[in-house]
């Protein structure tokens, strides 16, 4: 059975706030302790809170500061280097250190072009303080903790306003988080706040493969994690749900139209294959065919639903120089389908995703979103193709070598 994790989004996403949620779904406290305690300081401690916010019971995770102020704000600074090299020399299992490395290696990138500077420039302040560094990396472990095999988002509420930064006051979502947030659903429901973080962003875009409503599952339990501040009218918290997918088939009865044309102009077939799809053909196809008289001709092919075959018909007659068109229902069974984003240092790009009840069958990346960021970037559309299958199979369990 396939384990879902899903994070609801509704009140944003930080990085306390997402593992606060993870720990309240039964992720150990001792293990998470035991495994970042490499990273703390001697005189710092990981510690949780049950709190309420708008009448919801949540999680609250912090790094609490020693008695010598060497705790969660230390050293804002760290450049790149710095943080990977903490990671390495920490002990952590080799997948939690590569996707830490790998999520770190993300927000380089994407700081760098902000700035534009040089990636082994770059240095991180918020997200270069102990506790945004002790949030991701826990985040990561206690996913991985979990064994799930699938991870999904619902958009995001990223607030509005401005927010105070090292480099200022930025509008809401700030640079960086908008970057990382690229190829995601997003919203802003009016609240003047930050309600995601660049932490947040970080962690949710590097693990979900699919964004949108609770995917069919049976819930087994759900955690909260809890932001710091009581927001008006809603409660600041993250939701995780953790289940088991539902299988969900797609079968049924299709109409099936076809005709024999070998008088029509043939510039005039592509008009007609956008006006039937325009509406509603679930696919149209020409296939060559040798006619009476030894003429050559076009057989063009239609699945649309049940329902409209009159305005089918009609199209065909009106579009093309058929005198004759034959149609039969036919019984489908199909594999389902999900569009999910990966990011590449090309820019996002979709996957279309499709699978047999819970077994992967197949990943491709959308050619229209590969011929842009390569134009964009002036690459070859093979080579953002590549990366973005790379991208999907290195985020995807299903690909990855345990």
């Amino acid at each position: 059975m396939e384990k879902v994790l899903y994070f609801d989004c509704f009140s944003g996403a930080s990085g306390d706030m997402v593992l606060g949620a993870l720990i309240d779904l039964g992720v150990p406290m001792e293990g998470l302790r035991a495994a970042l305690a490499p990273l703390l300081p001697a005189d710092c401690e990981l510690a949780v809170n049950r709190v309420t916010r708008s009448g919801i019971g949540a999680l609250q995770f912090e790094v609490r500061e020693g008695p010598h102020g060497h705790g969660a704000g230390h050293h804002h600074h760290r450049g790149l280097s710095d943080i990977l090299a903490m990671i390495a020399k920490a002990g952590l299992p080799d997948r939690v250190a590569r996707r830490s490395s790998m999520l770190f290696e993300r927000l380089g990138r994407v700081e760098a072009d902000i700035h534009q500077v040089p990636v082994e420039r770059v240095h991180f302040h918020e997200v270069g303080a102990l506790d945004s560094i002790i949030d991701i990396v826990g985040s990561v472990w206690a996913i991985e903790s979990l064994g799930v095999d699938r991870i999904a988002a619902s958009p995001l509420n990223t607030g509005s306003g401005t927010v105070a930064t090292a480099h200022g006051q930025l509008p809401i979502p700030a640079p960086a988080t908008a970057r990382l947030l690229e190829g995601a659903p997003v919203y802003s429901s009016g609240v003047q706040a930050e309600l995601v973080t660049p932490t947040g962003a970080l962690l949710v875009t590097g693990h979900a493969t699919a964004f949108g409503p609770l995917p069919p599952m049976t819930i087994r339990r759900t955690g909260y994690g809890a932001g710091q501040r009581q927001l008006p009218g809603q409660p600041n918290v993250l939701r995780a749900v953790l289940g088991e997918a539902l299988a969900a088939p797609d079968h049924g009865r299709v109409l099936v139209l076809e005709c024999n044309i070998d008088d029509m102009n043939p510039q005039f077939f592509g008009s007609l294959t956008e006006r039937l799809q325009a509406a509603g053909a679930l696919d149209v196809y020409l296939s060559p065919v040798q006619m009476k008289k030894n003429r050559p001709g076009t057989l063009v092919t239609v699945l649309a639903p049940v329902g409209l075959r009159e305005a089918m018909v009609d199209l065909l007659f009106r579009e093309s120089t058929t005198i004759g068109v034959r149609y039969h229902e036919a019984d489908r069974e199909c594999l389902s389908r999900e569009w999910v984003t990966v990011q590449t240092r090309f820019g996002p790009v979709r996957i279309k995703v499709a699978r047999r009840g819970t077994a992967l069958m197949n990943a491709a990346p959308e050619y229209e979103d590969c011929a842009a960021r390569a134009a964009e970037r002036k690459v070859a559309v093979r080579q953002v193709h590549a990366e973005a299958m790379q991208a999907y199979y290195a985020s995807n369990q299903e690909f990855t070598k345990p």
